[in-house]
């Protein structure tokens, strides 16, 4: 199941460009926001994978807004690929991932323009698999971990490298959380849903910059969200970005970084894709 904000109503999406809205087809039993729906999704889930829409209705992409808009925390894994790692000319870690936060201002919706500086940009690219979720998660077990996600997303990790390593120590908080850096989307879709191995895939103007699978992931779900809840509460609608696959700019030779005009499509097989318009700011 494919759970969507379309318009400011979270809906359930059919197929391309059609959906039905929650609150209308449950008589406000749930919804009509996605932030209703995180508090009582185990319910929701049960009900809207039986139920029958009476009415369907037709969207674009560019409809499309935050899968989940109020999370009381967002959490980004560093590191999380081997690749990347030796890109970067750091040791991967084997027991406990770098974890930093994002903060919510930077949420944008799947669809829409990315704003750099007009001249000398240092905004880099890493697309990323989000995982929301779903329930209240303190002191998670690796075996009970996946029982805790509402649902996955494509996510961009848009970066200004050179406020990332403007210290002597990394600024990786701050330097991601620039508005309009943190897309997410086009929506959650149900862990069923989401094929073993799905390839992850960034593309600038038509050229691949990233691409792997989900397998390659270091740390797996389970173990972030097991590493996570052992020292904070996990609440529902919380987002997680699991780190990225190796084709960053920074780390290509000579480094490469967004432009105005440029196009940004992160994509993540069974799930879908986002696009971004760099424009100047």
């Amino acid at each position: 199941m494919k759970v969507a904000t379309i318009n400011d109503h979270a809906c359930v999406v059919v197929s391309a460009g059609c959906a039905w809205r929650i609150a209308a087809e449950s008589d406000g039993q749930f919804g009509p926001r996605m932030a209703d729906l995180f508090p009582h999704w185990a319910a929701f889930c049960h009900w809207a994978s039986r139920h029958q829409p009476t009415e369907t209705f037709s969207f674009s992409d560019e409809e499309l807004g935050l899968i989940s808009p109020q999370p009381a925390q967002i959490f980004a894994i560093g590191l999380n690929y081997h690749e990347h790692a030796r890109e970067t000319g750091l040791q991967s870690e084997k027991s406990f991932p770098p974890v930093f936060p994002k903060w919510a201002s930077s949420l944008a919706n799947p669809v829409g323009n990315l704003a750099v500086p007009a001249q000398h940009s240092h905004i880099d690219w890493e697309v990323e698999l989000v995982v929301a979720i779903g329930r209240e998660a303190r002191h998670v077990s690796r075996e009970a971990a996946l029982d805790y996600v509402a649902g996955y997303a494509v996510g961009q990790d848009f970066s200004d490298r050179k406020v990332q390593f403007a210290g002597q120590s990394a600024q990786w908080g701050l330097a991601k959380s620039f508005k309009g850096f943190s897309p997410v989307g086009p929506w959650l879709v149900t862990p069923d849903e989401l094929p073993g191995g799905a390839a992850i895939t960034c593309i600038v103007d038509g050229v691949v910059k990233q691409s792997g699978t989900l397998n390659e992931m270091i740390f797996s779900v389970a173990d972030i969200i097991a590493i996570l809840s052992d020292v904070v509460t996990l609440m529902p609608g919380d987002l997680i970005f699991t780190g990225t696959p190796s084709g960053v700019g920074f780390a290509r030779q000579p480094a490469e970084y967004l432009q105005p005009g440029s196009t940004v499509v992160s994509s993540i097989a069974g799930i879908g894709e986002l696009r971004q318009r760099v424009v100047a700011r």
